[in-house]
């Protein structure tokens, strides 16, 4: 049975769902990761380095919630800094000085909204993310393993080709914020998950995704080795048609990608 967009909101926020970090370290292979941003801390809402996929190197990034108390206050709930997002922006200027593809998997309500983000430049991390992404001469890959949230999740999603697992959120801002704003009513969130198209299948339809990666077969779940499996073929496939193409048509091709909206 079809699952409606509040049971999707339920089954993207589940704590026992695959991480950044479970995607990084079983899809790819000798995994480095790199910490800070070189300006004044390491933000662990935010995992990043380098690793090899079908023995080619590629950067690797992930906004990363951990799956029980002490890992999320270490991680900050997945909710980034904005050393953070200058940390993930190094990596990726990085990538592209040594031609290396870029892929990142995005897990977030959203950035850290409190008050040492602000006065540390959240909104112009963010900003610069969008602005230096628009114009990386190498592939980018972005995909949404569960929460998509705001512009905390579109700072790391400025791609060549955004992909969703098929029980992953994508929007603007929560739906209770949506409900609070809207009807000034947090507990109307469901209906207003409903009015949002914010599911992967929604947003498929909507051309705002290019790809939904199953997490069901004939309405039973899929092993989470079948799910890992299914990314690393598609990601290995993608990047080598990416590798192809010319990096300013590249370029232009993001560009309009996200002109059309």
């Amino acid at each position: 049975m079809e699952k409606s967009a509040h049971e999707i909101v339920q089954l993207a926020r589940d704590q026992k769902r695959l991480t950044s970090l479970d995607f990084i370290e079983q899809i790819f292979e000798n995994f480095q990761e790199f910490h800070g941003d070189r300006y004044y801390a390491d933000d662990g809402a935010i995992v990043g380095g380098i690793a090899l996929l079908d023995d080619k190197p590629v950067t690797v990034i992930g906004i990363q919630k951990g799956k029980n108390l002490p890992e999320n206050l270490k991680r900050n709930f997945g909710s980034p800094k904005p050393e953070g997002y200058r940390k993930a922006l190094r990596l990726m200027k990085q990538a592209e000085k040594f031609n290396r593809p870029v892929v990142t998997f995005i897990n977030t309500s959203g950035a850290y909204s409190g008050v040492s983000a602000e006065e540390r430049g959240e909104g112009e991390a963010i900003a610069k993310n969008l602005y230096e992404m628009a114009d990386l001469n190498v592939p980018v890959i972005s995909i949404i393993i569960g929460e998509g949230g705001s512009g905390g999740a579109l700072a790391l999603a400025v791609a060549d080709e955004v992909w969703m697992l098929e029980h992953s959120i994508y929007a603007v801002l929560p739906p209770e914020s949506f409900a609070s704003i809207l009807w000034k009513d947090s507990s109307r969130a469901e209906e207003a998950a409903d009015l949002m198209k914010i599911t992967a299948q929604e947003l498929k339809e909507l051309d705002v995704i290019e790809q939904v990666i199953p997490e069901t077969f004939r309405g039973e779940p899929l092993s989470e080795e079948a799910i890992l499996r299914r990314v690393k073929a598609d990601l290995t496939w993608k990047l080598k048609d990416l590798a192809k193409t010319d990096p300013a048509e590249l370029i232009a091709k993001r560009y309009e990608r996200f002109r059309k909206f």
